[in-house]
């Protein structure tokens, strides 16, 4: 399959040659336009992609063109009609659509692209779309005091390159990308770059067909061929063909450019076209949108944090934080205390998990306040609490027999009267990553043994 890869730059160079040494009409009809067809051929033989919707797209937005290209020479002879060579242009023309759903549908991958990915594709778009409107659009565009019929392909030209690279390049600043689509990328912008040199100097009257700008076209062509056999590689190597990889700095030069260009325009109207202002007015629209967006994620994200770490029925923390925290207390002094309700159980299944809960509830309001400030506690689960406290071994000592203390009268709920103990293992803290196990270790042991608190 390498001569199939290679067929395409072999005729460019062959095209280049003879355009030198002996330029002629089956150079520029047959020979320039066969580079297209080899262009074809190559997407088509191509290893087969699961994207197949875009290589049937890119495939036929190319023979859209040639079919254009072939039209044109032709026309440069004199060898076709006046409706044929508007059959051409519309060729032209039916190549963008082709080339922009291909594109897509490859860069997108099997991914389907969030909310923030779709605003920030959108801002750094019309941020290229402000940029071209105001740098590359006024040198390309027709003088508008010509017949209408005259002006509908001048000036749809222009904006349907502007529009194809917006989106390409908008979709290739939001994520990174293997070889393939990354050639892709390259063949589009060459193809769309010489696109606008043609355009300018067209307009100046300056072009003629046979010079070096054609190959920009057929350059263009070949890089968007060659991506297909790139992608395959990579996919065979096992890497993946997209990768998440959002850059800021793509959408701060989009805002900051429009932002720009904007107020020069309020300052000087008539500095620049007035068509600038409306791509530049939806890219800072797009931007105070794509904020709001950023500050709701991140309260979202704030919320789920701290619902992931916090006992749903009591509020407290729960056994995750009390880990976290535990990792954080290692080179402190300090003791672990792990607290089990003695009776508990029979009390659940007498009168039910409602009356349970509540229970639990109001063992955990009696806890908090028994415990001094700066201490720690969790609900491990179940009815199990754990608690962290700085300090002497000794402090933590007492503090355990107040926290018992707290239940030796009884909870009153719904006209019940509730009798409830706790047997409490208390581990001082040396340093070591064993100490939820010898506080685990020492609360069994005060449960066993019926000592209420042990220490160890």
């Amino acid at each position: 399959m390498r001569i199939v890869r290679l067929l395409g730059p072999a005729l460019l160079a062959l095209h280049l040659i003879l355009r030198v040494t002996n330029q002629s009409i089956w150079t520029e009809v047959l020979l320039y336009n066969l580079v297209g067809l080899s262009a074809i051929i190559s997407i088509a033989l191509s290893p087969k992609l699961e994207f197949s919707t875009a290589k049937f797209a890119i495939a036929l937005g190319i023979l859209a063109w040639l079919i254009g290209s072939v039209v044109a020479s032709f026309a440069h002879y004199n060898f076709a009609t006046t409706l044929l060579t508007s059959f051409g242009e519309l060729m032209y023309l039916i190549f963008y659509p082709f080339i922009v759903i291909g594109s897509v549908r490859i860069i997108r991958g099997h991914s389907t692209y969030k909310k923030s990915e779709i605003l920030d594709s959108a801002i750094i778009g019309f941020g290229i779309t402000t940029f071209g409107a105001a740098v590359l659009l006024p040198q390309v565009l027709p003088s508008l005091d010509q017949p209408l019929a005259q002006l509908f392909y001048p000036l749809v030209y222009p904006l349907a390159d502007l529009l194809l690279a917006a989106i390409v390049l908008s979709l290739f600043c939001i994520r990174s990308f293997s070889s393939g689509p990354l050639i892709l990328i390259i063949g589009i912008t060459s193809f769309v770059l010489t696109d606008f040199l043609y355009l300018s100097i067209d307009t100046y009257a300056y072009y003629s067909i046979g010079g070096l700008v054609d190959d920009g076209w057929l350059l263009g062509i070949l890089l968007i061929s060659e991506s297909f056999w790139r992608m395959e590689v990579n996919q065979e190597q096992g890497h993946s063909p997209l990768v998440e990889s959002r850059n800021p700095i793509f959408i701060t030069l989009s805002v900051f450019l429009s932002a720009t260009l904007l107020a020069l325009f309020a300052l000087q109207p008539n500095y620049l076209p007035r068509y600038v202002a409306l791509p530049a007015v939806i890219t800072l629209v797009l931007a105070f949108s794509r904020l709001a967006t950023a500050m709701n994620q991140s309260r979202h994200i704030g919320t789920e944090r701290l619902l992931a770490r916090t006992d749903e029925l009591t509020g407290l923390p729960n056994r995750r934080r009390l880990i976290s925290e535990i990792e954080e207390f290692v080179n402190k002094e300090g003791s672990l205390l792990l607290l089990d309700l003695d009776g508990f159980k029979p009390i659940n299944d007498m009168y039910g998990h409602e009356i349970g809960d509540k229970v639990l509830k109001q063992v955990a309001r009696r806890f908090d306040r028994a415990l001094p400030h700066g201490a720690f506690l969790a609900r491990l689960g179940g009815d199990e609490f754990g608690v962290l406290i700085e300090g002497l071994h000794e402090s933590a000592i007492e503090i355990a027999l107040a926290l018992r203390a707290t239940l030796s009268y009884p909870i009153h709920i719904d006209s019940k009267e509730i009798h409830l103990g706790v047997s409490i293992g208390v581990a001082k803290n040396t340093g070591d990553p064993d100490l939820l196990l010898r506080a685990d270790t020492a609360m069994y042991k005060a449960k066993r043994e019926g000592l209420g608190v042990c220490p160890l």
